[in-house]
């Protein structure tokens, strides 16, 4: 069978598979939702594309906290000052973290940045490789030797191989993922692009992403959801690997898009950056 035949027998199933899930109340009421984040998310999405590629950084003064965040730098200090870096999904910007950041500031965290890559971005080790760059380069400004990382969708994959197969496991304490492709997903086969072809579960990059990782002690948290649109099937946004430390948290009835905005998903979130020592159990 030529390759052009593959790729539309790949893109069939995907969409066979999709429409099977695609019409339950559980996700019709995840897609209503889904549409009001969506339609607050491209007024705001302008705002990203002022800022280009790069990091950006927020720092938070001890001026006017509250009770509660000065309650966070006293009590833990090295967990308020451990830089959190937030990495956003594929044709996305750092817009789509406008509420998790604001969280996380009224948590306390002093020190909160954003990796942004290109729409055109065509390879996640290369991607990954310039994500290492950049918390080297946190890491020396604020002279800590280690740092939380936050990824939605691709930016969770991204973080990932930078942790698992570029040593970024020396510098990232905790990596939380949001509706990320540990797997793969039946999706990607809609679209024959460089990039997407690495999110398809059967990618030279997934079977890389199986090989043994021993030395790997990063704390991570997936959070997946049962109505994601584009984890196909949804389980696929669960991480399973024999020696990594992964907790999985399943999300009801929230939409790909709306994992970065939902209260309690990001509620969660910072909870578990304020707490250093905590080791969640290998799922």
């Amino acid at each position: 069978m030529t390759s052009w035949q593959d790729e539309v027998r790949g893109a069939l199933d995907g969409l066979r598979y999709g429409a099977r899930s695609a019409i339950t109340p559980r996700v019709l009421q995840g897609a209503a939702v889904e549409l009001g984040w969506m339609t607050t998310h491209l007024a705001m999405y302008p705002l990203g594309l002022l800022s280009g590629s790069g990091s950006r950084v927020e720092r938070l003064s001890l001026t006017g906290l509250t009770p509660a965040q000065r309650s966070l730098l006293v009590n833990d200090v090295r967990a308020a000052g451990t830089p959190i870096l937030l990495a956003h999904g594929i044709i996305d910007n750092h817009t789509i973290f406008a509420l998790m950041r604001r969280q996380l500031a009224r948590r306390g965290f002093s020190s909160v940045h954003t990796f942004s890559y290109s729409p055109l971005t065509v390879d996640v080790r290369r991607t990954a490789e310039r994500m290492g760059e950049e918390i080297e380069a946190i890491c020396e400004s604020s002279g800590s030797d280690q740092i939380h990382v936050v990824g939605h969708s691709l930016g969770g994959l991204i973080a990932r191989y930078y942790i698992q197969r570029l040593g970024g496991h020396e510098r990232v304490h905790t990596c939380v993922t949001l509706g990320t492709p540990h797997q793969g997903t039946m999706a990607a086969r809609l679209l024959p692009l460089p990039l997407v072809k690495q999110l398809r579960p059967e990618s030279d990059l997934m079977e890389e992403l199986t090989e043994p990782a021993p030395d790997v002690r990063t704390r991570f948290v997936a959070f997946y959801s049962d109505v994601d649109q584009l984890i196909v099937p949804q389980r696929r946004a669960r991480l399973q690997h024999p020696d990594l430390i992964a907790r999985n948290i399943r999300v009801r009835g929230v939409g790909h898009l709306s994992l970065p905005f939902h209260g309690e998903t990001v509620h969660e979130i910072t909870g578990v950056l304020a707490h250093l020592d905590d080791q969640p159990q290998t799922a």
